[in-house]
């Protein structure tokens, strides 16, 4: 007996693609998300794996090896592919250790000014009243301080190192969080289903980790990959200025810095560094706009 087919949707067409499906579908064709994250990867598995992929020690010096250029210079070789620098040590090697700098110091500061900022505008999102004026005197107060010019007196008073940088640009950098969460909670804690948990007798503890974060979890996000980014470019201030991260550490900035005695004949003691520096800085931020748009309520669906 032939079965004959009844042209009737079947229960997938029906049903239609579940949420993870979409939201794979909006990730995967965003270019932004996809670009950023693969240069991203790139750079972070490149930090990861530096041991393995460095040719040469980054400390190690060879007078008699100064200033050769990349490959693609005349006078370059293959023996050291991105040239060396001003005390003869391979820049290909430096290179690669300093994303590790970079990438370190733009986490950890992220993440130290996250904590800050995103406790200080929940708290005051939700709670209102005089810890509302608290914090929003607190935001007044730090936006009146030029990061730069603080972390500059900071640093120039306690000593460059890569724990003093990460620790000022931490404590410098959460004002951006606290003004995006204070708005969000605003938003978020006149929705029902915060009432109904206050309504049934939840903790204000359960309250704020249970239905307030989630729901502003996406700007988070957002805030955190443009911090990332501005840290990382605020590192390579300070040690472009001799005030971050010390020799003989591989900072991208600090590259830039001592390349730059040579910039009107080995320019690209300065190129390469900065190219680098630009690259992680435009992966970031298209990662961070390629989240925003995905996960904007009008692009849900």
């Amino acid at each position: 007996m032939s079965v004959v087919s009844s042209g009737l949707p079947s229960a997938q067409e029906i049903v239609g693609p579940t949420p993870g499906q979409r939201l794979r579908r909006r990730i995967f064709g965003h270019r932004g998300i996809v670009l950023g994250g693969v240069i991203l990867g790139i750079i972070v598995l490149m930090a990861v794996l530096a041991p393995l992929l460095a040719p040469y020690d980054p400390y190690e010096q060879i007078l008699t090896a100064r200033i050769k250029p990349p490959v693609w210079y005349p006078g370059g070789t293959w023996e050291h592919v991105l040239g060396t620098d001003q005390v003869g040590r391979d820049y290909l090697s430096r290179l690669i250790y300093g994303a590790q700098i970079s990438l370190m110091i733009g986490l950890f500061a992220a993440v130290l000014s996250g904590i800050i900022g995103t406790a200080m505008g929940v708290a005051a999102g939700y709670f209102g009243g005089r810890v509302d004026l608290v914090v929003t005197f607190l935001i007044t107060c730090r936006l009146s301080l030029p990061v730069i010019l603080v972390s500059l007196a900071v640093v120039a008073v306690i000593g460059g190192s890569l724990e003093v940088v990460i620790l000022v640009l931490g404590l410098l950098l959460w004002d951006r969080y606290a003004v995006v969460m204070r708005a969000s909670t605003l938003q978020v804690r006149s929705l029902d289903f915060v009432a109904a948990a206050q309504t049934t007798g939840c903790s204000t503890w359960h309250i704020l980790v249970s239905e307030i974060l989630p729901n502003v979890m996406n700007q988070l996000i957002v805030v955190a990959t443009l911090e990332f980014a501005h840290a990382v470019l605020l590192e390579a201030a300070l040690s472009f200025l001799g005030l971050g991260v010390q020799p003989p550490l591989p900072s991208w900035g600090l590259m830039i810095a001592e390349g730059r005695n040579y910039i009107l004949f080995d320019a690209w003691l300065i190129a390469i560094p900065g190219l680098a520096l630009f690259t992680l800085l435009l992966a970031v931020n298209l990662l961070g706009d390629g989240v925003r748009d995905v996960t904007a309520p009008e692009n849900r669906g």
